[in-house]
């Protein structure tokens, strides 16, 4: 399986993927699960949002135990940070199937669309339309680089978009979502263990700041006379990493469109997206608003105009406590002696994330030696990879075939 998937959307200079949502690469991983799903005799279905179901048993029997994650990446990902989750689940399947497991609960494999974000600028739309945390006013006017918009695209690409939106009747079959995911971090390493289990998500955002100047000659121009909103994006820049390391957080600009982007023309516009990530509420809190305090300070000493707009903003999530302990105590029990599983908080959004005020979630993590992520040098040890689809397979075992 890990052979098929690893051509499908690589780019061969960065040597990254670009499996964006609802274009072609995307569409060659929605061909890949739905094989996946027939070669092993599941029922196949796409839900209304677009998201793909590969189900063992009668889906619509309730309380079924559902695994998966997404298969699409960031601009030049690596090859884990989600299609990791998807093939493990296909393998727990085999797995059990292989022992002779006997279920008494329905089994679903999903694959989330459009998590990364990396087209619409929102993360986890798919997951999200379905809890009812997207709606579809604002899931029609989401736009991507080239003004497509999110309807449109769908609609090129083979879906139906009018029907999309909240879809409690799905969620009400699912007792438990388990996703297994990389490690976007190093604790597993420092640690030696092979698998965790996941406590908890930081709260997380995207906020978009935008720099207004006057253009200008760049060879023409005093320095004294310029209105140059790059100036005040950089100093913003610098103190996004000032706030995040005196509060213990973190805080990135990861992307910048600027206008009218002429080598020889001061700019106009500086658009920059921040992503910050913290804790606990109070310190992002905290975080995003001195960045901002800042900001507002430097536009004004240089005379430009700045409005900042929260994109998108994500809570803390306290994965289910009964659900977290009991992997911990299948995981204790099938290593045949009272072994603890350690148990870590991350700071990177999950669909299981979007779902766990709908169901009861919880998320395995796999060994990750580098702890690079969104980015194609990510990893993961074979060995790693199989103690992940063990675990998971036993963790599917003690769900849903008690």
């Amino acid at each position: 399986m890990w052979r098929e998937l690893l051509p499908i959307g690589r780019h061969p200079g960065s040597k990254g993927y670009r499996r964006y949502a609802w274009t072609g690469a995307d569409s060659e991983c929605r061909d890949w699960f739905r094989e996946q799903a027939e070669r092993r005799g599941l029922h196949y279905e796409v839900d209304r949002n677009g998201n793909q179901w590969a189900w063992l048993g009668d889906p619509a029997a309730g309380d079924a135990v559902v695994t998966g994650s997404h298969l699409d990446s960031v601009p030049d990902g690596g090859a884990f940070d989600g299609p990791l989750g998807v093939v493990s689940s296909f393998a727990a399947l085999d797995e059990l199937r292989w022992r002779g497991a006997q279920f008494t609960k329905p089994l679903a494999i999903v694959n989330f669309g459009d998590e990364e974000g990396a087209r619409f600028g929102l993360a986890c739309v798919g997951s999200r339309l379905t809890a009812g945390q997207l709606t579809v006013e604002q899931a029609h006017r989401l736009t991507d680089g080239d003004g497509i918009s999110l309807p449109r695209a769908m609609e090129a690409a083979g879906h139906d978009p009018e029907g999309i939106g909240a879809d409690p009747e799905r969620l009400a079959r699912i007792g438990a979502f388990v996703e297994l995911h990389v490690e976007q971090g190093r604790a597993l390493d420092l640690s030696g263990d092979r698998v965790g289990i996941a406590s908890a998500i930081w709260p997380h955002g995207r906020w978009r700041f935008d720099f207004r100047g006057e253009a200008n000659h760049a060879g023409t121009t005093r320095l004294v006379d310029r209105r140059d909103p790059m100036l005040t994006y950089a100093e913003t820049v610098l103190a996004a990493r000032r706030e995040a390391g005196l509060a213990g957080a973190v805080a990135t600009f990861g992307k910048i469109s600027v206008e009218p982007n002429g080598v020889n023309a001061i700019p106009s516009l500086v658009r920059g997206w921040l992503d910050s990530r913290a804790e606990d509420q109070a310190t992002l809190d905290l975080v995003v608003g001195g960045i901002e305090r800042a900001a507002q300070e430097y536009a004004e000493a240089h005379g430009i105009a700045l409005d900042v707009v929260r994109e998108s903003f994500t809570p803390v999530v306290e994965f289910d406590h009964a659900l977290r302990d009991e992997l911990a105590r299948i995981l204790g029990k099938s290593r045949d002696g009272d072994i603890t599983v350690p148990v870590l908080g991350t700071g990177a959004g999950h669909d299981a994330g979007i779902l766990s005020g709908s169901v009861p979630t919880a998320m395995l993590f796999v060994r990750n030696p580098t702890g690079v992520s969104h980015s194609p040098a990510e990893s993961a040890a074979e060995e790693d990879c199989v103690a992940g689809v063990l675990a998971l397979a036993d963790v599917l075992e003690g769900l849903a075939c008690g």
